[in-house]
């Protein structure tokens, strides 16, 4: 489980194939900030751009290191299969803060940015959303982009999805890979957990 509090901003060094054809994945290679993975162990979940995978071999000498992520993983997912910025998290611990909302590191779908613009001190970012998951996007709700716990402050349906208008604070967009973010550009989504088991109670059949 994560919060969706970036923890440091990494870089996807190489990408490998696993093999020569699509149904086989990739192997990518992370480099991280100073000391970042002095506490981090082989077989530990890290998400990356809010995809929860397990580090699969470390050197932490040079700071970096390896995950495989299957062709399945890539199909539902995006960033994760070229060179650049990365949004970096460690697994929650028991007793952690939790600064975000509660994350699970599983992808929902892939959003596009609609708008990316400075206003005042604070940026406008605004995502489009499949339809399928507009249902789940609330005013004030909880919504992970690329691994970042965001608020909603406006949402509108349209004819192709739902756009999620979100604020970032200058420290969001220094701190994280989301100002390196266009319009145009394609983003993980994950929606907030609890949606999910009141969509689940709403919809289940009674027992009799």
């Amino acid at each position: 489980m994560f919060t969706g509090i970036i923890t440091g901003v990494g870089r996807i060094a190489a990408v490998h194939a696993l093999g020569s054809s699509s149904t086989h994945g990739k192997r990518l290679t992370i480099t991280c900030p100073a000391d970042y993975l002095d506490d981090v162990g082989l077989g530990d979940s890290i998400a990356l751009n809010g995809a929860c995978m397990t580090v699969t071999t470390l050197d932490v000498a040079q700071q970096q290191f390896t995950i495989d992520i299957s062709a399945e993983s890539l199909d539902k997912t995006a960033g994760l299969d070229a060179v650049g910025a990365i949004n970096l998290e460690k697994a929650l611990r028991a007793n952690d803060r939790l600064g975000g909302h509660i994350v699970s590191g599983h992808v929902d779908g892939i959003g596009t940015v609609s708008h990316f613009a400075q206003v005042g001190e604070s940026w406008e970012l605004r995502v489009l959303a499949p339809k399928a998951l507009g249902k789940y996007l609330a005013y004030k709700g909880s919504i992970t982009i690329n691994g970042v716990s965001l608020t909603v402050n406006r949402i509108a349906d349209v004819a192709n999805g739902c756009e999620a208008s979100i604020n970032l604070i200058p420290h969001t967009v220094e701190n994280t890979a989301l100002g390196a973010l266009t319009a145009g550009s394609a983003v993980n989504l994950e929606i907030d957990t609890v949606a999910r088991y009141v969509e689940r109670m709403m919809t289940a059949p009674t027992a009799a």
